[in-house]
């Protein structure tokens, strides 16, 4: 096991709860804002491109697998310990891009989380499709981008922008790394191949 320095810890926990903070409070400020959804109308900053549109999503990333709050509010704190553990307990934090990257990943977990277990304390509406009156286990969404009549981005958040891009750095970390192996395999096939001028040496 390596060992891990004491900036990866402070690296790791300040854009983890940094980015936390950032998605938590942008969410109530959205919903102070502009209500629950369809409360009140979109504010668009780029007309009917980019704006503000509340929404409630009961299902993951892109609103896959709605109504299952448990499945991934279970799912959300296995990956979290798996996160803790890869980076400190297996020593993976030494890798300065690594430790960004799930950073970046635990921050968009928590804060999805955060909704997932009811903390914001909102309850649903008459017209929601749910009993007036019941607390809401969803993620609070804002940020709507769309192109008419070509696309129409499922709602989102910041946290939801920091699981993509923990996960695309994820991935540039491991072809980075790959590179990095071959380069290394390369290299070392090289020194190990005899030369002629060695060949030459070694019959005088």
């Amino acid at each position: 096991m390596k060992e891990v320095p004491a900036s990866r810890y402070l690296l790791f926990l300040g854009i983890t709860f940094g980015g936390c903070a950032a998605d938590l409070l942008s969410k109530r400020w959205a919903f102070r804002e502009f209500g629950m959804p369809n409360q009140r109308p979109s504010r668009w900053l780029i007309d009917e491109i980019f704006g503000f549109t509340t929404s409630l999503n009961e299902g993951a990333l892109f609103g896959i697998g709605q109504g299952q709050v448990a499945l991934f509010s279970g799912l959300s704190i296995l990956a979290a310990v798996g996160i803790a553990y890869w980076l400190f307990v297996a020593g993976a934090a030494v890798d300065r891009l690594l430790t960004i990257a799930l950073a970046c990943v635990a921050a968009g977990i928590f804060g999805n989380l955060y909704d997932r277990l009811r903390l914001p304390g909102l309850t649903w509406g008459i017209d929601a499709g749910h009993r007036a009156g019941q607390r809401v286990y969803a993620v609070r969404d804002w940020l709507h981008f769309k192109i008419d009549p070509v696309l129409d981005w499922p709602i989102f958040n910041l946290a939801d922008s920091l699981l993509v891009c923990g996960a695309a750095l994820l991935v540039f970390h491991a072809f980075r790394t790959e590179k990095s192996l071959a380069s290394h395999d390369t290299n070392a096939s090289s020194a190990k191949s005899p030369t002629v001028e060695n060949i030459e040496q070694e019959r005088t």
